[in-house]
């Protein structure tokens, strides 16, 4: 059976020794779910298109910060590193994506900047913004849970993972303030921080804040996340 091509944004890094790449972790769940992984380069618009036609889906991985200005708010003291050439890069790719249809997932930035590519807005950094007790920025190993989520039993997150609580790893401090108009949440942490999106009018659109990439090997729900993106991509 072919391996459909599921297209990975890469982190990106400017300045004088300009280079892109991304953890294995992600090469690995795909690989594993029976994708074939390709990582996309920062191009311009006309060769972003043709690359990422050749792709089935695609997976908005975790990284920087997303510019408080995509979503009409001046940069905090606590905001992160950022890199506006990922942000656009990443938000022609979701352009895209919207326009063919195609499967789309996004990991903890990536859910981040997929909402903001929809009209979302983010807390820019959770412990100076909110009084949540909940450890959302753990240390590693980050194969180990560090709270629990509740699951929306209308969202396809339940479908896929079968159970309205999973405990999930966290390395974040921002996430999802408000969710753009045409996502819908389908889990939140104790705090109430939106913890993972959907989108109903796409055939499949999902996006979480934790990292199942690091728990595929042994944990079922996040290696259901990877076999869902591929198998919506054919495989």
């Amino acid at each position: 059976m072919k391996r459909p091509i599921i297209g990975l944004t890469p982190t990106i890094e400017e300045g004088e020794r300009p280079r892109m790449e991304t953890r294995l972790h992600y090469v690995r769940a795909v690989e594993a779910a029976g994708g074939a992984p390709v990582l996309l380069p920062p191009l311009r618009e006309e060769a972003l298109r043709a690359a990422a036609a050749a792709c089935d889906g695609f997976l908005f991985t975790g990284g920087v910060d997303v510019h408080p200005g995509r979503y009409g708010e001046e940069t905090l003291p606590a905001c992160g590193e950022i890199s506006a050439l990922r942000d656009e890069m990443e938000l022609t790719v979701l352009r895209l994506a919207l326009e063919r249809g195609s499967p789309v997932l996004g990991i903890c930035r990536g859910i981040q900047l997929l909402n903001v590519g929809l009209g979302g807005t983010l807390w820019q950094d959770l412990p100076s913004q909110t009084d949540s007790a909940v450890c959302h920025s753990q240390e590693p190993p980050y194969e180990k849970p560090a709270h629990t989520v509740r699951i929306a039993e209308d969202s396809p997150l339940y479908s896929l993972m079968g159970t309205q609580e999973a405990a999930v790893n966290s390395t974040h401090h921002q996430a999802v303030r408000a969710a753009a108009p045409s996502l819908r949440v389908a889990a939140a942490a104790p705090d109430g921080v939106i913890e993972a999106l959907w989108r109903p009018h796409s055939r499949f659109f999902l996006a979480v804040q934790w990292h199942p990439e690091y728990l595929f090997l042994h944990d079922a729900g996040a290696a259901a996340l990877f076999r869902a993106l591929v198998e919506a991509c054919g495989g």
